[in-house]
């Protein structure tokens, strides 16, 4: 059965009920892939893969990460974009908060 969001119906034998089973549970436990991917130039960046849920969420986490990396970065597409090679800190700072992580590539 596919999840909807419904938010007004005129069925008046929609079940209000059906609806709240049917939200989606986002864990707020993620398991993220980091990659490390070379851009034009040479440049590194830092990319974080695997995040399911809330869009608000993955920003508030990204924007913590970047801030603790004193780096600068993007969400965008499901995925976090730091600036820099910070796989390592980035793994050490998702295990502290209870995150599943692991690097990812050769």
């Amino acid at each position: 059965m596919e999840k909807k969001n419904i938010i007004y119906s005129t069925n008046v034998n929609f079940n209000q009920t059906t609806t709240l089973s049917l939200e989606t549970k986002t864990s707020n436990i993620q398991d993220f892939r980091i990659h490390l991917v070379r851009l034009k130039g040479g440049k590194l960046v830092t990319v974080l893969r695997g995040y399911k849920g809330n869009i608000k969420m993955l920003k508030n986490l990204g924007s913590h990460l970047k801030k603790q990396c004193s780096v600068g970065g993007t969400t965008k597409n499901g995925e976090i974009i730091i600036q820099g090679d910070f796989r390592d800190k980035v793994l050490q700072l998702l295990l502290d908060k209870g995150h599943r992580a692991k690097l990812a590539g050769g």
